[in-house]
Parts: C-alpha cells; structure tokens; sequence
C-alpha cells in the first residue's frame, strides 16, 4: 500500500481506493459510511475501521471509496453521523458529508516559483466573500494581475477554512482542512493561487489556531483532548497543546500546517490571536509551526506572520536567541497612533496615543511604542524590547478588517478624517520602513463600510450579537447606541460589505495615491532598503515632524509630514534638515498634488527656507547644485 502521507484524514492511494484514518481514543469502535452522491439511487456503504494499538488511531482502505466520493464517521454506533476531522472538503457545509480530494488531479504551473521573503513585501488583506460581488475564488482570481500592477506583493486572505453559514468573517472556522465552500471548490481555491504565482504574488492565508467555532465542531465527540480547561479566552476554550492527551491534538495542528503549504502551495500563514496560543510546553506550539511550514516548504521560501495583542517581540525573533522564529507581527501601535492623529479620539484602547510627531518617529524607528511600559487602559505593562528587529518584521496599517467595523457605522478611514489628513498618514505608511498592509478597498477609499457579519443558528446569533455590542461599548461615543450598523450582523451587512471595483476609476484620486506612492517605494533606491537604523526623524512642531532616511555617500531623502496648518521653517536649527554637502533638497513628491485631491504645492526653495503647506507629506531628494544650471 502506498505510504500515507499525512497521519490523519483521507487519502487516495490508487491501488488501493482510499486510506482512511482518524484518531478517536474516546471511542471503541468507528465504522465509515460511504454516502451515495446527489443523484445517485444507491444505498451508503458501511465498512468498520480497525483499531490501532491503543493510541487511539483508527484506519482502513476502502477499494470502493474514490476521488469523490462522499463519507461519514459513525462513533460507537451511535445515530449522529460526523463528518472526517481532517476532511479535505465539506462541499454542503461542516454538518454535511467530508469528500474525498485526490490532490494530485490538480495540473500546478508555478514551479519556477521561489516563495517570498521578509523584506520588501506589500501585503493586501482580502475577504474572498466581499471582495467581489461574487464572492468566490473564480472571480478574485481575475483581479490578481490588477493587484500585481498596481503594486502588491503579497495577498494576506482572511480565513478560508469551513465554517457554518452562507456568510462570515471565517474566524469560527471549525473545518481547519477544508476551504469554504461557498467561495468555490478546492481545486479554484489552488487555482486562485497558481494565477497569484504567475501574477507574481504571494499568497498567505490566515489560520485560526486559538479557538473553533461555537457551529459545527465535532471534535469533542472523537476525543475530549482538543479542548483545554486550564486556560481561558475570550472565545471559548482554547486548544489543549501542553495538557494530557496533547501529543495527538499537537500533530492535528503541525499536519494542517503542512497541509496548507504542500498541498496549496501557499506562501505562509498570519497565525491569528498568537497571545491565546496557550502552551507551557518546552518548546512552543508556535515554534513547531513556524519549523514545520519552512521545512514543508523545502527550498521554497515562507513568510509567517503574527497577530499578538500584547506585542510580545520575541514572537519575531529566531530561536537561537530564543525567539518563535515568525518574520514580521502586526503592528497595533502604528494603527492607534495613526487613528488618532487622524481623528483626535483618544477612548477604549486608543486611550494611551496621542497621535503625536514624537510617536511616528518612534513608531518608524523602533516598531513598537510600548516594549515593556506601563499601559494604563489595560492596567498592566505591555510589550517587551524589539529593539533587535528589522523594519520589515513590523507590519503597518491604518485599516484592517477588525478595526473597521470597530467604528459606528464601519465606515473607511478617508471618511472618518481630513482627505489632507488622510493623504499624508498614507504616506507615511507607504514609504515607512516598515511592512505596509492595505486593507481591501484601502486604496481607491471605497464607499463601502466592512461590518461584521455572521451567519449562525438564531440562538448563537443573538449572543455574538450581544457579545459584539458589548465590545464596542467599551467605546464611550458608543455606548447604548442601538444603530443598525451595531446590531445587524447578517445578510444586510454581508451585502453593504461587498466593494465596488468600478470604484478604482471613480475615485481615481486615492487609487493614484496609492499606486504612485508604491511605485516610489518600489524604485527609489532609497525607500526601499528597509535597513535596521536606516532612519532618523526629529519633531519640527507640536504636528509636524522630519523624517531623514539615510542613503549611500549623501543620497538621502527627507519625508516631512504636517499634520496641522502652514509651517514655515526660515531657520532651522535642526540637523536631519540639514542638505547633502554637495547639493540641495528637492522636491520629487507630495500628497497635496492636484492628481490626489489635493490643493497643489509651492515650489519651495530649501536653500533658503522650507515651507510646508498644511495637512500635507513632502518628500525630498537631493540635487548637486553644481549640475543646475542658471538664467543665461
């Protein structure tokens, strides 16, 4: 019999039919139901699996089971049928029947394909239900090559796996193997990314290894392991990794991530709430996951990323020095900052920022703002010290799909503040050296909110509506607020959440923004080196500030950024300002360009002075002056 090559789940094996195997220790006995297809005027075949020792595993080969074919697990005779654990696909939802995939079928073409790395990466989070209206693989997939020339490097999916529903956001996913099935079958999802490799992007899928959905979990009724009693989290139990009986649920994990990066070719993972990863083991879950996808990989390359509310840095650092070995965490700190710069409220956890000039340099400089001080709105000490990571392992933003739709109405950040505003806090992520994301629709400012959504029994959904209000009332200018936008968590929102594309001409302003501020990431030799130290930034004002990215032999650049009104600098007693020896500061780009909505820009004279229009970024070269030639 050919060897299986995962320890868990369905497999074909030719010869043989398929291989079946499933760990059950709960239980003596489980028998495989072969269900006919729809259609199909056939009775369900019923065949017992043998039991393994007494590790709980049972397994068999079915010669009569093929690609295909649809199946379910009866536990000790009982009536309730379950669907596979490890079940490649749920074609009619994680209550109905696992299907056989027969992964090989699929015809890869992407095999000059490197993988990415940690630097140079722009990541664009997408939600494969709203971002087309047709919400599937098929149709994200024809705008890969649009995303490619506008600028993205990488595509960050929101999570794919089964979850109950028509609709969600995915992070109840109960399926861990099994990709929606309303976005389309396995084999568009593998499409979708086969066109993303010859497009030339990665892609990367967030995985939820924190929790299971509160719909459609059928875990506990093969092994009570799976579960952990000995931690709590804000969403249920968290995942047993470190109690007894974990060996088995530790391999059902490290096997999904194989699974994903063998069999999807997928470019890495965004592992989801990392801080509720519990595992006091001597070596982390988290480590294992990050060895494991790389070693999958082979010689192709991964980018694993982490989401950690408490900004633990040593998620980002290598293992050698004691680190879990991820290449770049988001960056909460850059967002708050930034939200309330661009706002000016500072309630619920945007109560420690101040938005401030002396907050963005050190934001760009060191990553994190809080390493290891006191956070008053938590009432703890929060971080610790990521003064050893490179720019790259921090991961910016000024949207994403959590802090959206953690607003009253969901609405995009251009339209929550000043359009100059805006533009400038835009800039500054693009050309920051840091990981910019754009959140889907970020970039032509779409008239869509992203609200949460969620298709769940009626029973469940009247918790997660409670619970969702709950959150948000934590938010002061919230509270008692009874808004649809708050309380309506189905269909309605689901469908006001689906971005218009056509949008990208009609509001080609910020779509330009963006796509111009990209390409000068991409090209300038300066912007784009992304160097540890490679940066320096003064405060010029209460709003306004300097940055000065330090080039080769004098090719620098300066970013200023103002985010109150006219400043103007006719002495300047600051060193970052200061031009190269052999030239001038010029002018080559600023947010205020008439292309972008803006009001235009002066021709500025930076031998004499600088003067910076309001609620504006400028970016500066320098120019030997040698070379400038004058009125004859």
């Amino acid at each position: 019999m050919k060897a299986r090559k995962f320890p868990i789940g369905s497999e074909v094996t030719r010869e043989d039919g398929v291989s079946f195997r499933v760990w059950a220790p709960k239980r003596t006995s489980v028998e495989l139901i072969i269900e006919p297809r729809p259609g199909e005027n056939i009775d369900s075949l019923i065949f017992d699996l043998a039991k393994e020792n007494d590790d709980g595993y049972f397994s068999g080969c079915i010669k009569s089971a093929q690609e295909g074919s649809l199946y379910r697990f009866r536990l000790d005779g009982e009536e309730k049928l379950c669907p596979d654990p490890a079940s490649r696909f749920q074609p009619y939802g994680p209550h109905g029947p696992s299907q056989v995939v027969d992964p090989d079928l699929f015809q890869w073409t992407d095999g000059s394909w490197h993988g990415i790395d940690a630097r140079g990466q722009v990541l664009y989070e997408m939600h494969i239900g709203t971002f087309t209206q047709e919400g599937t693989w098929q149709a994200a997939s024809r705008e890969l090559e649009e995303l490619a020339s506008f600028g993205i490097t990488a595509i960050e999916l929101m999570p794919v796996a089964e979850f109950p529903g028509h609709f969600g956001w995915g992070y109840d996913g109960v399926n861990l193997f099994a990709p929606y099935h309303f976005y389309g079958s396995p084999d568009d999802f593998k499409s979708f990314i086969n066109r993303a490799h010859e497009a030339g992007l990665g892609v990367i899928l967030d995985v939820v290894y924190n929790h299971l959905g509160p719909d459609g979990n059928y875990l506990p009724l093969f092994s009570d392991s799976y579960l952990s009693d000995r931690y709590e989290s804000d969403w249920g139990k968290p995942i047993n990794f470190d109690g007894p009986g974990s060996g088995p649920v530790r391999e059902f994990y490290l096997t999904n991530v194989r699974y994903w990066i063998d069999e999807y070719h997928l470019d890495g993972l965004r592992l989801d709430a990392t801080q509720s990863i519990f595992d006091a083991s001597p070596r982390s879950i988290i480590q294992e996951m990050v060895q494991c996808a790389r070693e999958t990989a082979g010689r192709r390359k991964v980018y694993m990323i982490g989401e950690n509310e408490s900004q633990d840095a040593t998620m980002a650092m290598v293992p050698e020095e004691g680190g879990y070995g991820l290449d770049a965490l988001w960056n909460d700190d850059f967002h708050h900052c930034a939200m309330v710069a661009m706002t000016g409220r500072r309630e619920a956890y945007y109560t420690d920022y101040l938005g401030s000039s002396q907050e963005f340099i050190s934001l760009l400089k060191y990553g994190f703002l809080y390493q290891g001080q006191y956070y008053s709105w938590q009432k703890k000490c929060r971080g610790v010290p990521a003064f050893a990571l490179q720019p790259s392992a921090f991961i910016l933003f000024i949207e994403n799909h959590d802090q959206i739709a953690n607003s009253y109405s969901g609405d995009r950040t251009m339209y929550l503040t000043d359009p100059g505003i805006f533009r400038a806090i835009t800039a500054l992520m693009l050309l920051a050296p840091g990981t910019p994301m754009i959140f889907q629709g970020q970039e032509f400012a779409a008239s869509s909110p992203f609200l949460y959504f969620v298709d769940l029994r009626h029973d469940l959904e009247e918790l997660v509506r409670r619970g969702r209000l709950e959150f948000l009332a934590q938010f002061p200018s919230l509270a008692g607020t009874n808004s649809v936008f708050m309380s309506d968590t189905g269909v309605g929102s689901f469908t006001r959440s689906k971005l218009d594309l056509n949008e990208r001409l009609g509001h080609g302003h910020v779509y330009g923004l963006y796509k111009d501020l990209l390409k000068l990431r991409k090209d300038d030799p300066v912007f784009s080196l992304q160097r540890q130290r490679g940066m320096d930034g003064a405060v010029l004002s209460g709003n306004a500030f300097v940055l000065r990215y330090f080039g080769i032999e004098g090719n620098d650049r300066l970013v200023i950024v103002n985010l109150g009104s006219d400043l103007r600098l006719n002495s300047m007693p600051e060193p970052l300002l200061a031009p190269p020896i052999w030239g001038k500061w010029e002018l080559m780009w600023s947010s205020e360009d008439y292309r972008y909505g803006g009001l235009g820009t002066r021709i500025i004279d930076t031998s004499k002075e600088f003067v910076i229009p309001s609620k504006c970024a400028l970016a500066f070269h320098p120019v030997n002056t040698n070379d400038i030639v004058g009125p004859a």
